[in-house]
């Protein structure tokens, strides 16, 4: 049994300034526990990390030890390990994406600039996530990457697309984690794992040196183990370097929509988890609200029609020249852009412009929104890739938020009947990151949800 991390990056950041730790330390029990629980020889491998940049994750931890030994305080990251999705360049090794298809030079092994912003901040990064293939397919078993597993259940997914980046979090191979999400690849692999993690305001985080997937969607956010701990990685990468925020929920009106309608599968214990989710919120003094999400169907829908037609249209080129170098499901998916004309992506615009206003206006009358993330947990491998998908992605509902562009964080909020983590969603206006996340670290001081561990090794 390897010596656990500690619960929280600012338990971690208090312990290195009262000097009951190191962060040469922090960094030496993330790589035993990764080479623990995901080792490349391991036949349970985790699936976590592509690739380890354990000598300079070693290197850079004894820097931050004589920064901090000598009274340069970078902040609350310092010192701190950190990893990246696979999505985004850094100095020590290839962009893969998860893909044979990916030159591994692309971006010339420059840090991309969240990356870079990671660094400044003090921050360790300890390697490469695992991720579906360019953020979008399944896992592919016939392809020389890691599948991204649950740590509740090894046979599960962890969710995609920043699936590892989230199971890392959730098995205690590091403190926090960078993903990416186009239409719920931060929320979905946060909600399955039993983390927390944001979608962030469309445009308030730097994509340079983030390979795309539809850049009418992307964005960058934190995954970590609370909102509190979101918010001191949010502090660190934003372009306006918000602040973390608290919050009082007294007073605030937010309102909800359970989306009984819109899901094509319900876990038994969800709808009591979320009813006791907004219970909690009630009791602490919110206002809740019955406001359903205007135009849901067709703001999902234009999600659809905008990001495949964007991919296709990136990838293009190598689906012509590389087609059998991409796994299954992503060349099918993404070659399903060529399905949409250019009227159909320009009325998918249209749609999105309209909701941007409708959304805005939707937060003139209520501070925050909460709705389910997943009405299931994780799905097995075997159901995800042999089973009814439709099952799956029709019980997801994070796209409506990514068309938006507005911050969103996905929150646990229990376990499934079959003990598989149960996630909803908090959102807020454009610009509001830190004030969603503050919203979700007040629900959070009143609940325990964020603080269970998988029982993996």
């Amino acid at each position: 049994m390897t010596e656990q991390l500690p619960d929280s990056i600012a338990e971690a950041a208090a312990a290195l300034r009262a000097g009951t730790t190191t962060a040469v330390e922090l960094v030496e029990r993330s790589i035993a526990r990764a080479e623990a629980v995901d080792g490349a020889s391991n036949p349970d491998r985790l699936g976590a990390y592509i690739l380890r940049f354990d000598d300079q994750a070693r290197a850079a931890a004894a820097v931050a030890d004589q920064e901090l030994a000598a009274g340069q305080d970078r902040g609350p990251l310092h010192g701190i390990p950190i990893a990246v999705k696979d999505l985004l360049t850094t100095s020590e090794g290839p962009t893969t994406a998860q893909s044979s298809a990916q030159d591994p030079e692309w971006g010339d092994r420059q840090d991309a600039a969240v990356v870079s912003r990671l660094r400044r901040a003090g921050a360790v990064i300890t390697g490469k996530t695992s991720l579906s293939e360019f953020a979008c397919g399944f896992p592919d078993p016939d392809k020389p990457f890691p599948v991204p597993r649950n740590p509740w259940d090894l046979n599960r997914w962890a969710g995609g697309s920043s699936g590892g980046s989230a199971s890392a979090v959730a098995a205690g191979l590091v403190l926090g984690a960078i993903g990416t999400d186009t239409g719920g690849s931060v929320r979905i692999p946060a909600g399955f794992c039993g983390v927390t993690g944001l979608k962030t305001t469309w445009g308030a985080i730097s994509t340079d040196g983030c390979l795309p997937l539809a850049w009418s969607f992307d964005s960058i956010g934190p995954i970590a183990r609370s909102a509190e701990d979101c918010a001191l990685v949010l502090a660190a990468i934003a372009d306006d370097a918000t602040a973390p925020a608290t919050i009082d929920l007294r007073g605030l009106r937010i309102g909800v929509d359970r989306l009984d309608t819109m899901t094509a599968a319900t876990d038994d214990g969800q709808p009591d988890a979320f009813a006791a989710a907004l219970a909690v919120l009630r009791d602490a003094g919110a206002e809740i609200v019955e406001l359903p999400l205007p135009d849901y169907v067709e703001v999902t829908a234009a999600n659809y029609v905008i990001m495949l037609s964007e991919g296709y249209a990136y990838h293009l080129p190598a689906l012509r020249s590389r087609w059998q170098e991409y796994g299954r499901s992503t060349r099918t998916l993404l070659s399903g852009g060529l399905a949409y004309t250019g009227a159909d992506y320009v009325q998918a615009q249209r749609v999105r412009a309209r909701s941007w206003q409708r959304a805005r206006a939707l937060f003139t009358e209520v501070d925050l929104h909460v709705s389910p993330m997943a009405t299931v947990g994780a799905p097995t491998l075997h159901d995800l890739l042999e089973g009814d998908q439709s099952l799956v992605f029709g019980s997801l509902h994070t796209p409506y938020w990514a068309t938006v562009g507005c911050p969103t964080a996905a929150v646990p909020i229990g376990l499934t009947s079959a003990g598989m983590p149960l996630s909803l969603q908090i959102a807020g206006p454009p610009g509001q990151d830190a004030g969603v996340l503050a919203a979700a670290a007040a629900y959070q001081r009143e609940t325990g949800f964020h603080r269970l561990r998988p029982a993996l090794g």
